[in-house]
């Protein structure tokens, strides 16, 4: 099923006027007041241009927007920063779910409620006053309901609790024929599987529950050394992570820090590597544990050590202000000495790159570990996340791409065939089939069908309905 959604016509003011009565919230059309500042993304390399932008304010606004495009034929993409984004949106309905921003707490049931435009930081100050701590993911910026239907891989707390999508209770969502579902595992087994790692492909989540965790401090940071040490840091840190317990979540980054003043001064305009640590345990645990590492070379800047949850995002410290950038990941099946060679030869210091960051993360653990409620994330059992990221204006997107391009093709012969779908670029779109592998991917497409028929779900990376 193919669509040319740029061919659709604008709407007009009076086809528009039925659903700025019903909206409590805001329906803005191109040109009006507002307008831009809603189809804003975080990534400044993609720009947004739908046909009419509706910012809820409630569940029945949700509805009413649905109905909307059902009636008019367009597609819908749902919005809370634009982390990832695929496409223009050329003559959808676009959802900007940023009001929605509720959050309640069940610090006796270990759990909390947010709504669809809830971000991580908001529920991390939350949550941290009551000494619990969610999976989160590493930007304190990104959305929760996005983060969490595409599988949830928490740079934190995930090899010992496993993707933030296995600890979903339950989601509020309209689907395409503008029906509010309550959706757990009892009542709609099969879109409950479903949304839990199918991404935005049936419909819009207006809410969800998951478990909170008793963690309210963590033994974290970064160690920081010259890139020149590359491979000294990689291989000690390759042999050293598989004898570490569930509880210690740790990735490796080569840098090529831009000279910005948001970067801090030890690290502005370096070529660095930096080994990330998030571990669940004493302090003295985990000095202990890390020492190995600290021992490989002579640090530009240490920051790990004993540190509040509410502070999390300093481990990755990844920027929170809009960036012009392109990323694209893949999973690595294994990891052997020849693949640590060519990461080096890759992105080390003798390679010719672009990159901005490669970061290799381990997994393991309770990722690997099907939940007691099966879902529809790909991933388990590749124990490592490759993510490459180019920064640069879109003028520079030939380059941006090639610089992605050389790292991930250059990984290829470790390269599993499943991908994680938070971490795909937009132009891989057309690759769902192959990224959830046939089995998961006809299940998909199966209850696409009975959810979305249509295929109104369509601007993301697509589940084609199953004919």
């Amino acid at each position: 099923m193919t669509f040319n959604d740029s061919s659709l016509p604008p709407v007009l003011p009076e086809d528009a006027a039925p659903l700025m009565a019903t909206v409590s919230g805001s329906v803005l059309l191109p040109g009006d007041a507002g307008y831009d500042d809603e189809r804003a993304v975080f990534n400044l390399n993609h720009e947004l241009t739908p046909a009419v932008i509706v910012v809820p304010e409630s569940v029945a606004d949700v509805q009413a927007a649905v109905s909307f495009a059902a009636v008019q034929h367009r597609p819908l993409l749902v919005k809370t920063t634009g982390h990832q984004i695929v496409g223009s949106a050329s003559g959808a309905v676009v959802i900007a779910t940023h009001r929605m921003n509720d959050i309640t707490i069940d610090a006796a049931c270990r759990s909390v409620r947010v709504g669809a435009g809830v971000l991580w930081s908001e529920v991390i100050a939350k949550t941290a006053e009551v000494g619990l701590a969610p999976l989160n993911g590493s930007n304190p910026t990104v959305g929760v309901s996005g983060y969490t239907l595409g599988g949830g891989l928490s740079p934190t707390l995930g090899r010992s609790q496993g993707y933030a999508a296995d600890h979903v209770r339950s989601l509020d969502v309209v689907t395409a024929d503008g029906k509010l579902r309550h959706v757990t595992a009892e009542s709609e087994p099969d879109l409950f599987w479903a949304l839990r790692g199918g991404k935005g492909n049936f419909g819009v989540v207006t809410a969800l529950e998951f478990d909170l965790f008793p963690v309210s401090r963590l033994y974290g940071g970064g160690l920081y050394f010259p890139g020149d040490r590359t491979a000294d840091v990689l291989r000690a840190w390759t042999a050293w992570h598989p004898s570490t317990p569930e509880t210690m979540v740790t990735s490796i980054a080569v840098m090529r820090m831009p000279s910005m003043p948001e970067v801090a001064e030890p690290l502005r305009g370096k070529f660095l590597v930096s080994v990330r640590i998030a571990y669940n345990g004493t302090t003295a645990d985990g000095e202990r544990m890390i020492e190995p590492l600290r021992a490989v070379a002579p640090a530009i800047m240490d920051t790990v050590g004993d540190m509040s949850y509410a502070e999390v995002a300093s481990i990755h410290n990844e920027p929170t202000d809009a960036v012009p950038y392109y990323e694209r990941g893949i999973m690595l099946r294994e990891f052997p000495p020849q693949a640590q060679d060519k990461l080096i030869e890759l992105v080390g210091p003798d390679a010719e790159t672009d990159l901005v960051m490669a970061e290799l993360r381990a997994l393991g653990g309770a990722w690997d570990r099907e939940p007691k409620v099966p879902n529809a994330v790909a991933t388990r059992g590749l124990p490592y996340s490759l993510l490459a990221v180019s920064a640069g204006p879109l003028s520079e997107e030939e380059q941006l791409k090639m610089s992605v391009a050389n790292l991930l093709d250059g990984m290829k012969p470790w390269q599993g065939a499943r991908r994680y779908v938070n971490n795909l670029a937009p132009d891989e779109a057309a690759d769902v089939a192959a990224i959830y592998g046939p089995e998961r991917y006809e299940r998909l497409a199966s209850i696409k069908k009975t959810y979305d028929p249509a295929n109104m779900f369509r601007l993301n990376h697509n589940v084609v309905p199953a004919t």
